[in-house]
């Protein structure tokens, strides 16, 4: 097992694709706009999970396996499906204000029983302007986490099951992030409220069920591959990876993560038609088919850590300066930022 994060020298690659996508392809900049009808979908997925808790809340603890099962084969999908739409979110490309996105997101972070949102908002961005930047990217394991973890299946198994504590121990050691705003105690109050409204009027049996479809949503189960198909690999030529199977319909498209960090200004019901605009900039890039195979791929096959991530080779380390170059702060100019009209207040 490989001991550290694979050292890249080179800048990350979606900003220089980007501008030749835009360059070779102009029309591609009609994709660039919100989708309101996301709000809907959000709302949607949070009443029938409301409901369903409901449902086992009537039936009791006896059906504890029942509950177990529907979380699985629907409360995952759902709840997935709302972690997509919190991400289009953070991305502005719901609603026209900042400050609409931020109530979308914690709408559909209810489900998920803990206030993730704002949070998620936070240091995503960061994860876009510096990918793989151990001191900004909270997408990239502790070390001492990935040195815990290992190559065992059975440790990465835990690992994903117990996916939501390990990333929150990762934010304290980023750099210029700022975790604790007004919005951050929104989400909390919120949370609050409606895990306490859940327990006071469907019970612990509805609660569990929906701490069952959490947990599923971001582990143990083909969508929780979903976090392993973005950036791990153990071939380095290629640092971020698309999903094309037939999962997306149910989540929102979003295994288009190359298109995605191309283009992040593009909503997740367009990421398809990016691939379709500029086919000759995806076809030659390695793709995952199947997020089932991928899941048993990264438990069994001992190739696979958390140290198959590619990390940025610090400025020290090629002769420059210490701050973020040049080039990852192009990246969110030409990323996050590339159609700055989404992203006014």
């Amino acid at each position: 097992m490989q001991a550290a994060f694979y050292q890249s020298e080179f800048d990350q690659p979606h900003p220089s694709r980007a501008r030749a996508i835009i360059k070779a392809h102009p029309e591609v900049r009609q994709l660039m706009v919100r989708n309101p009808y996301t709000a809907l979908i959000a709302a949607s997925l949070v009443i029938m999970q409301t409901a369903i808790a409901y449902g086992m809340g009537t039936l009791g603890f006896g059906y504890w396996w029942l509950s177990l099962l529907i979380a699985y084969c629907v409360g995952a999908f759902a709840n997935h499906a709302n972690y997509v739409i919190i991400h289009d979110a953070t991305h502005n490309l719901i609603l026209r204000s900042k400050s609409w996105n931020k109530m979308v997101a914690i709408i559909a972070d209810l489900p998920n029983l803990t206030p993730g949102a704002m949070g998620f908002r936070v240091y995503h961005l960061k994860h876009h302007s510096h990918q793989g930047d151990y001191e900004y990217d909270a997408d990239l394991a502790n070390h001492w986490e990935a040195r815990l973890v290992g190559n065992k299946w059975y440790r990465k198994a835990l690992w994903l099951m117990l996916f939501p504590f390990f990333q929150l121990t990762r934010p304290p050691r980023l750099k210029a992030i700022k975790m604790w705003d007004r919005w951050f105690f929104v989400n909390f109050a919120c949370a609050a409220a409606y895990d306490a409204g859940i327990i006071y009027f469907f019970g612990w049996p509805g609660f569990l069920y929906l701490v069952f479809a959490f947990f599923f949503s971001i582990g143990l189960h083909p969508v929780g591959a979903r976090w392993i198909q973005e950036h791990y690999t153990y071939d380095f030529d290629q640092e971020t990876f698309s999903y094309y199977g037939p999962i997306n319909r149910v989540a929102l498209n979003m295994g288009y993560h190359n298109e995605h960090h191309d283009l992040p200004s593009i909503p997740w019901n367009n990421l398809p038609k990016l691939r379709a605009m500029a086919p000759e900039f995806y076809e030659n890039l390695k793709y995952h088919s199947s997020w089932t195979r991928l899941l048993f791929q990264f438990i069994f096959d001992e190739r696979y850590s958390l140290f198959s991530r590619v990390e940025r080779m610090k400025s020290r380390d090629c002769g420059t300066n210490s701050a973020p170059s040049s080039n990852a702060t192009a990246g969110a100019v030409s990323g996050v930022a590339l159609n700055a009209k989404l992203n006014n207040v």
